[in-house]
C-alpha cells in the first residue's frame, strides 16, 4: 500500500503504480518511523491504528505492511475494502528515536519478531539503496519460512551483499532439511551472531511487546550498552 505521507494528510491507495509527486509537497521519512492511518465513518465514528513505514526514504512513496488482526477495525478494512484510488488520512511520519540513516557508525544488528521486520526492512532498502557498506545483521524470528514477511527480497539482498548476514530462527515449524535456529531467540544465538561488542554495534529491536523486552535484556546480559539498544514495541491496539 502506498501514499504520500504528511502531518495530517491523505494519501491514496496506488499498489504497484508509479507515483512522483513534486518535490515541495514530497516528504522523505527517515528509515524506522511510522504514520498512523485513521479511518472515518459516515457517522462520525474515528478509528485509527499506527503502521510502520516498510519503504526507504529514497523510494518518495509510502509503502506500509499490514498484519490482518481477528476482528480488526482498521486492518480487515485496509487488507478487503480498500481499493486503488481510496483516499486514506495519515498523520506523521512519527518518531525520531527508532531511525537509522547511512553513515551512522558502526554495525547494525537489527532483530525482529514477526511484522516487527517492517521498519527494519526500510532500514535495510535504504542501506541498499544508498549503497552504504555499514555490515548489518538481520536476526528474524518467525513462526515458519511462510510466515517471514519479504523473505524473498532478504534473500535476494543477502546474496549480492556480503556485508548483510541473515539468521532466521522458526519457532513452530521447520523444513525437514532444516539447519537453521529451532525456537526462540536465546541468549547462545545471540552471541554466536551478534557483532563483538568492540565494533560498538547498534542494535535495533522491534516485534511484540513480550519479545523486545526479552531480547533487550538478553543483550544487556551479554554486556551491550542499553544505549545502544534500541527498541520499538508492537502492542495490542484492536487492529
Amino acid at each position: 500500500m502506498a501514499g504520500r505521507p504528511g502531518a495530517g494528510s491523505r494519501g491514496r491507495n496506488e499498489p504497484g503504480q508509479e507515483h512522483h509527486p513534486a518535490a515541495d509537497e514530497l516528504v522523505r521519512p527517515p528509515a524506522g518511523q511510522h504514520v498512523d492511518v485513521r479511518l472515518t465513518a459516515s457517522n462520525g465514528y474515528r478509528a485509527e491504528r499506527s503502521y510502520s513505514i516498510a519503504s526507504p526514504p529514497e523510494d518518495g512513496r509510502l509503502t506500509l505492511t499490514v498484519e490482518r488482526v481477528r476482528d480488526g477495525e482498521v486492518s480487515s478494512y485496509l487488507l478487503d475494502e480498500l481499493r486503488v484510488g481510496d483516499d486514506l488520512e495519515f498523520r506523521g511520519p512519527i518518531g525520531g528515536y527508532f531511525v537509522w540513516s547511512r553513515n551512522h557508525g558502526g554495525p547494525i544488528c537489527l532483530i525482529a519478531g514477526g511484522t516487527g521486520i517492517t521498519p527494519l526492512m526500510a532500514m535495510l532498502r535504504h542501506r541498499e539503496k544508498s549503497s552504504d557498506a555499514t555490515p548489518a545483521l538481520l536476526i528474524y524470528s518467525a513462526r515458519s519460512l511462510a510466515d517471514v514477511v519479504y523473505r524473498k527480497e532478504l534473500d535476494a539482498m543477502a546474496s549480492r551483499d556480503d556485508d548483510l548476514r541473515l539468521v532466521y530462527a522458526l519457532t513452530r515449524e521447520q523444513p525437514s532439511d532444516w539447519l537453521g535456529h529451532c525456537g526462540r531467540i536465546d541468549e547462545a544465538l545471540l552471541a554466536g551472531h551478534c557483532f563483538p561488542r568492540e565494533q560498538n554495534p547498534t542494535s535495533f529491536v522491534c516485534g511484540p511487546t513480550d519479545f523486545v523486552e526479552s531480547i533487550a535484556r538478553m543483550l544487556v546480559r551479554l554486556g551491550f550498552d542499553p544505549l545502544t539498544i534500541k527498541t520499538e514495541r508492537f502492542g495490542p491496539s484492536g487492529g
